[in-house]
C-alpha cells in the first residue's frame, strides 16, 4: 500500500486489487458489502495510523476513487468549528466548510457508523495507547528461537503472541510500562529487530486471518519446547 501524507490532518493512500485480496477480500465484496467495506477501510487505516502516526479519531471525510488496478483513497479529519454549526476540512483543494445538519450527519453516519460506534472504537484506541506495541516477521523459526533465548534473563515485560499467516510467522508484543520503563522497551525492541523484520501487518488481520500458535508468553513457550543445547 502507498501512503503519502498530505498534511498533518489530510493523508492520500493507494491499494490495488491485488493487495485487497492479499488480505482476504474479494473486489466484488467491498463494493456491494458494507461489513466487509468497513473492515477493509478499518484494517487499511490501521496500517496508515502505525505507518504515519496518523491516529483517525473525531469525524472524517472520506473520498474514494476507482482506478483501473486499485483504490485511491484520501482521509480527511474535520473539526468542529467553535460555535458547532459547521465542519472544518482542509483538503489538497483548500478548507471546506460544511453545515452540520440532518443531512450531514446522516451522511457521517452511513461511512463511519453511528456515535456509539465511534465512542467505542476511541475508547479502545486510548487503551491501545497506553502501552507501546509492535508486530514483526520471522523469515525462519529458528530467529524465533534463538530470540526467545537472547532474551531469557528479561522478566515478564508483556504480551507475546506467536501467529503464522501465509507461511511467516508473527509475533506481536505488547509492553507494560508497570514492568520496564520507555527506554528499556527500547532496548528489547533492537534486540527483537536483530531477529526480526517490522510488519506493517494490523493485529486485526492476524486475529481474522492468521492462526494462533502460542498466547501472552510465547517466548517462555518456545524455551520450553526448544530448549537451549548446552
Amino acid at each position: 500500500m502507498e501512503i503519502e501524507r498530505i498534511n498533518e490532518n489530510t493523508i492520500k493512500f493507494y491499494i490495488s486489487y491485488v493487495d485487497i485480496e492479499e488480505l482476504g477480500f474479494e473486489k466484488e465484496e467491498i463494493w456491494y458489502n458494507r461489513e466487509r467495506s468497513e473492515q477493509l477501510f478499518w484494517q487499511m487505516m490501521d496500517e496508515v495510523n502505525y505507518r504515519e502516526d496518523f491516529n483517525p479519531e473525531g469525524p472524517l471525510w472520506i473520498q474514494v476513487q476507482a482506478m483501473e488496478k486499485g483504490l485511491e483513497i484520501v482521509v480527511t479529519k474535520a473539526k468542529v468549528s467553535k460555535n458547532g454549526e459547521h465542519l472544518e476540512l482542509e483538503t489538497e483543494d483548500g478548507n471546506i466548510d460544511l453545515p452540520v445538519d440532518d443531512q450531514l450527519d446522516n451522511i457521517l453516519e452511513e461511512k463511519f457508523g453511528d456515535n456509539k460506534k465511534e465512542d467505542e472504537d476511541e475508547k479502545n484506541d486510548e487503551l491501545m495507547e497506553e502501552n507501546l506495541w509492535i508486530i514483526v516477521e520471522f523469515d525462519e523459526f529458528e530467529n524465533l528461537i534463538q530470540l526467545s533465548h537472547q532474551l531469557q534473563d528479561v522478566s515478564d515485560f508483556g504480551e507475546e503472541t506467536l501467529y503464522s499467516y501465509k507461511d511467516n510467522y508473527y509475533l506481536y508484543m505488547e509492553f507494560s510500562y508497570d514492568v520496564l520503563d520507555e527506554h528499556r522497551q527500547e532496548d528489547v525492541i533492537s534486540q527483537v529487530l536483530e531477529y526480526a523484520s517490522d510488519s506493517s501487518l494490523s493485529i486485526h488481520l492476524l486475529e481474522e486471518y492468521g492462526k494462533r500458535l502460542m498466547e501472552n508468553n510465547a517466548f517462555e513457550q518456545v524455551r520450553t519446547y526448544f530448549p537451549k543445547d548446552v
